[in-house]
């Protein structure tokens, strides 16, 4: 029963961290209505979160301020550098480094708790296997909330990635018919709120930096950053280039458009060249042993039939 309970525990500590770690973002769905409000010209009735993430009632808010009011210190040596690796998973709140560091602390010390409590209720192996054990669950509690971090910066890295190419044929077609570059943030980002939400979000951004005065270079040095992603580098230069030397942007957005997309094959292609690959460790797994013995079970029955004949023989 003890042991039951203390699994129970480990979980829901588990399941605890997984969701202090999720963005704090804005709402897909409310999202998604604020554009498509914006694009259709009627205005939206609010009815939840914001562009501006209302982040006074969150509970981590007020958790880390409740810890940091008791005199525990929630900074971490290297902030910038954290806070610049949490905005690239989507973490963007200005808590969101103290909220890291008080996760990982508190798994640090709950995970080696609960290893301890679980070996006590199994029976205490030696000191030695106790140091041991104690002291992985230390280290997986001090490396799991990197790994996770790590995690959603890849993953959003790459969904950014694959829906760009079709953000900028969207942007062609918008500067093609006569809108500006900066009112095409706001066309196409409406247009991709479906099958593209987080660029879509991404875009809004930059659109409402526009809106509210920041200059172009500034808004999309800013775009870039906030994902971390060489092609948005390499587009954020390409546009500042076009309008500093007078350079057709159709054009630049053209050529652009057909390299990412072109990027974009590859990779599709690469994946799909890592599948043999991928494919033979199940085969030789599980199929192997199972042709093994297909093939040589007969053979096993005939050895077993003639040594028992001879053993039964006059």
């Amino acid at each position: 029963m003890l042991l039951g309970l203390l699994i129970l525990l480990m979980v829901a500590a588990a399941g605890l961290a997984v969701f202090a770690l999720r963005p704090a973002g804005v709402d897909t769905n409310e999202m998604q209505r604020r554009l498509k409000s914006a694009a259709t010209g009627v205005a939206a009735v609010p009815s939840g979160p914001s562009l501006v993430n209302d982040s006074s009632k969150s509970m981590w808010r007020k958790l880390v301020i409740a810890v940091e009011s008791r005199g525990v210190s929630l900074k971490d040596s290297e902030g910038e550098a954290l806070a610049e690796k949490l905005m690239l998973a989507g973490y963007v709140d200005s808590y969101a480094v103290r909220t890291f560091v008080l996760i990982k602390t508190g798994l640090i010390v709950v995970l080696p708790l609960l290893a301890y409590l679980i070996m006590v209720a199994v029976g205490l192996p030696s000191p030695t296997t106790l140091y041991m054990v104690i002291g992985a669950a230390a280290t997986v509690g001090m490396f799991m909330p990197n790994f996770f971090v790590g995690k959603k910066v890849a993953e959003r890295q790459k969904e950014i990635l694959n829906g760009f190419p079709d953000a900028l044929d969207l942007m062609l077609v918008c500067v093609d018919a006569g809108l500006g570059i900066d009112a095409s943030f706001s066309r196409v980002g409406a247009e991709i709120t479906q099958s593209h939400p987080l660029l879509a979000e991404l875009l809004a951004i930059v659109s409402l930096e526009l809106r509210a005065g920041r200059s172009r270079d500034v808004a999309l040095r800013n775009l870039a950053r906030r994902t971390g992603l060489v092609e948005l580098t390499s587009f954020v230069t390409l546009l500042n280039q076009s309008a500093k030397l007078g350079s057709s942007v159709s054009q630049a957005l053209r050529i652009y458009a057909s390299e990412m997309r072109e990027g974009r094959r590859m990779r599709a292609e690469e994946k799909a060249a890592r599948l043999p690959v991928l494919l033979s460790v199940p085969l030789v797994a599980f199929l192997l042993p199972t042709m093994l013995a297909v093939l040589m079970l007969p053979a096993g029955l005939n050895v077993h039939k003639n040594m028992a004949g001879a053993h039964s023989g006059p």
